[in-house]
């Protein structure tokens, strides 16, 4: 995981291994999301690009059944 630090500007960068990993782009939106005291990034896809993005996904250790323990 990698670590950020807030600019004057209040911006940060988003290191390249995850820029890598994710495949983001230049000029690509994201979305920001609070949930608590966690900010959470979420690139915005449009939705053309999500069919069958879930296909074979391991439904197991999703986030909303690991908080409420």
């Amino acid at each position: 995981m990698g670590e950020v630090t807030i600019s004057s500007k209040f911006q940060v960068v988003i290191p390249r291994e995850v820029r890598k990993q994710l495949q983001l782009k230049v000029g690509q939106k994201l979305k920001v999301v609070v949930k608590g005291q966690t900010i959470n990034l979420v690139p915005d896809i449009p939705l053309s690009e999500m069919r069958g993005f879930l296909k074979g996904m391991d439904k197991s250790g999703l986030r909303e059944e690991d908080e409420r323990l």
